[in-house]
């Protein structure tokens, strides 16, 4: 499945007293790392989210999730002092007033504009309430997330597919120089030798010839190289169609074509299939680039 990791979906929706906004963004990552970010008085659900993401099929990326929910009704909600931490707080101003000597302006609005001394508490009752609710527009934005992934993975799929067909274009055209190149020294070796041993009136052999010609074919074949090559051109449609995740097993593979495109590399033996060597292996790092993207 070729699925982007970089995308955006948003949902908002008011859900009884309830006025609810959902966020997801992400990026690329080698696996999957997500925060979330909530509003304080629901900070118990981040686990379910997490793995509500998971439930959904979002394996890999750097996934943040933000959810505001503003109340628009505060029945059944109350405000409460964490006098520990409020304490400590005002110990720490009182010292630094101290410290440096500072003008002393320690009121009970500047210590309430530190939100931590305060606690948020909810009735239990709610509790499953509120994941029912969230769930109903975080599930908007995961679609809009989604959608917005397979459209960026099948503009790489298509992209790739071109890369795909360019490089078995060059393959084609390689194959066809080794064919020459092998039957050229045939004659060029031939030519040689007729020249050297009629020079020194020497009698030719020609098995000696054809076993030089079949030497050079044994160093320079490259039969073995393009089975492989075109047999990673079909593994790669196949891991595309799978349901699942793509991008480590493609990245995988991608790793196999440059190993079997160097072979080639090295046994060129024309100017013209080094030059084609070079264009695959530029094609193969644009592939590696766009695959570091997909799921």
């Amino acid at each position: 499945m070729f699925r982007s990791m970089t995308a955006f979906g948003r949902a908002r929706e008011t859900i009884g007293a309830k006025d609810i906004t959902a966020e997801i963004k992400s990026v690329n990552n080698r696996y999957l790392d997500c925060t979330v970010k909530i509003t304080r008085l629901y900070s118990f659900l981040e686990d379910k989210i997490k793995k509500y993401l998971s439930e959904k099929g979002i394996s890999r990326g750097k996934i943040e999730v933000y959810v505001g929910i503003d109340l628009l009704e505060k029945e059944g909600v109350e405000i409460g002092l964490d006098t520990a931490y409020a304490k400590s707080y005002i110990d720490a101003l009182y010292k630094l007033r101290d410290t440096f000597d500072l003008k002393d302006d320690i009121t009970v609005s500047r210590v309430a504009s530190n939100h931590d001394v305060f606690v948020t508490k909810k009735p239990e009752d709610d509790i499953e309430k509120d994941w029912v609710d969230i769930k109903l527009v975080l599930d908007k934005a995961i679609c809009a997330f989604l959608e917005r992934r397979n459209q960026e993975g099948e503009n790489l799929y298509k992209n790739i597919v071109e890369k795909i067909e360019n490089i078995k274009g060059y393959l084609k055209v390689i194959e066809k120089n080794s064919e020459s190149d092998i039957s050229g020294y045939a004659k060029k070796l031939e030519e040689r030798i007729v020249k050297f041993l009629n020079d020194n009136s020497v009698q030719i052999d020609e098995q000696r010839i054809l076993t030089e010609v079949a030497i050079f074919a044994d160093k320079v074949a490259i039969d073995e190289e393009l089975v492989r090559l075109n047999s990673h051109f079909d593994a790669f449609y196949e891991i595309v169609k799978a349901d699942e995740p793509a991008g480590r097993k493609l990245d995988f593979l991608l790793q196999e074509m440059n190993r079997e495109t160097n072979t080639i590399g090295s046994k060129a033996s024309n100017s013209d299939t080094a030059h084609l060597v070079v264009s695959i292996k530029n094609e193969l790092e644009k592939i590696r680039e766009q695959i570091q993207n997909i799921e």
